[in-house]
């Protein structure tokens, strides 16, 4: 047994293991830092550390198993996806104004829509597979579109347009990496733009349409929509060069910033470490999205390679988004940043995500176990 864990050790990517150990544990620390205002921030980093541990098991679990099997299984992923974002709609719990895409069985809540993106690059990757020569020609290209469109389409009647996006951006990279034309880019585009009033007039709920409008201006609102926003710069902006020390973040020690363990965890980091700080979450966050891309571009399938796009691009969206609607850049979506945000499933999904790109890498030396 210890022999075998040697060998899965010596196979897996040194500096994916890293850098998602040191961000994983850059979270611990700002999580029990922005809960101590809670009184009981011990709860929170144990139930974010049990995730860690859960989701490091299972990536060990994936870079001893070949990432190919789950090609012959596509059909009941893709079916368990279905039904498991369909039950969301009857049985989901959240917000009595915004998303309600959480089941929550006693204390704990499961976000389907978070561990459904790791079903969705699993059949979407083979789907390309099979279709690859055949990307830019409408019937399978529709037949892509509906892959993507359902998932897509039930995340939405949830309601929860941030992690729609997720899922569509990663449709756009991955048809992308199998070599779709831009022509076909841009008549999708175009018909997005064509449907944007049509969304804006009689999809969007006014709570939504507010938080396109404090995007752009979050001042028209400050004690209202925009006081999310407005708190998170200034905790990023007087944290300054070197910050003002852990647990010493006055907008995050006070309870003045808001979600300050989930969506704004980087208002925290900024607030306490400053901009050193940030760049160092920056720099390993985005060291291990190009290592995600590169990993697929020496994938030995084109499965592989698309899992690993597919990953990278989830990614990718996240920390952009994330970070972004933190220094005002992006609208307000609740999407947590990766490994550093507190939620069990987001854990849980990029540890995940994590161990198939390990695996595509340990296929890819052709090591056996």
């Amino acid at each position: 047994m210890l022999a075998e864990l040697k060998k899965i050790f010596k196979s897996m990517d040194k500096m994916l293991l890293t850098a998602v150990s040191l961000l994983a544990l850059i979270g611990f620390v700002m999580i029990y830092s922005a809960t101590i205002s809670y009184g009981n921030p011990l709860k929170f980093t144990i139930v974010q550390f049990a995730a860690f541990a859960i989701g490091f098991a299972i990536m060990i679990f994936l870079v001893r198993m070949d990432y190919e099997n789950f090609g012959n299984k596509t059909k009941i992923i893709y079916g368990i996806n279905v039904l498991v974002l369909v039950l969301v709609l009857f049985l989901g719990t959240g917000d009595e104004v915004g998303t309600r895409g959480w089941i929550r069985i006693g204390g704990i809540g499961i976000q389907p829509s978070e561990l459904v993106k790791i079903g969705f690059v699993l059949t979407f990757a083979k789907h390309l597979e099979q279709n690859e020569d055949r990307v830019n020609k409408f019937l399978p290209f529709l037949g892509m579109m509906a892959h993507a469109g359902i998932i897509i389409l039930i995340v939405l009647m949830q309601p929860d347009y941030g992690t729609a996006m997720v899922y569509a951006f990663m449709f756009i990279c991955m048809v992308f990496a199998a070599g779709i034309k831009y022509r076909t880019i841009l008549i999708a585009l175009g018909g997005f733009a064509a449907f944007a009033p049509i969304a804006w007039f009689f999809i969007l709920k006014d709570y939504q349409k507010d938080r396109f409008i404090t995007f752009f201006n979050p001042e028209h609102d400050p004690i209202g929509r925009g006081y999310q926003v407005i708190q998170s710069k200034i905790s990023i902006g007087s944290g300054e060069f070197a910050g003002n020390g852990l647990f010493s973040g006055p907008q995050t020690q006070l309870g003045i910033l808001p979600a300050k363990h989930t969506d704004f965890i980087m208002g925290v980091i900024g607030e306490e470490f400053g901009f050193i700080g940030c760049l160092i979450v920056l720099a390993l966050l985005f060291a291990l999205i190009i290592k995600c891309f590169k990993t697929g571009m020496e994938a030995r399938s084109g499965y592989g390679k698309y899992i690993c796009i597919g990953i990278g691009a989830m990614l990718l969206f996240q920390t952009f988004e994330n970070i972004g609607m933190c220094i005002g850049v992006m609208p307000v979506t609740g999407i947590p940043l990766p490994f550093l945000s507190y939620g069990g499933s987001s854990m849980l999904t990029s540890m995940i995500a994590v161990g198939l790109v390990m695996s595509v890498g340990a296929r890819k030396k052709m090591i056996k176990f």
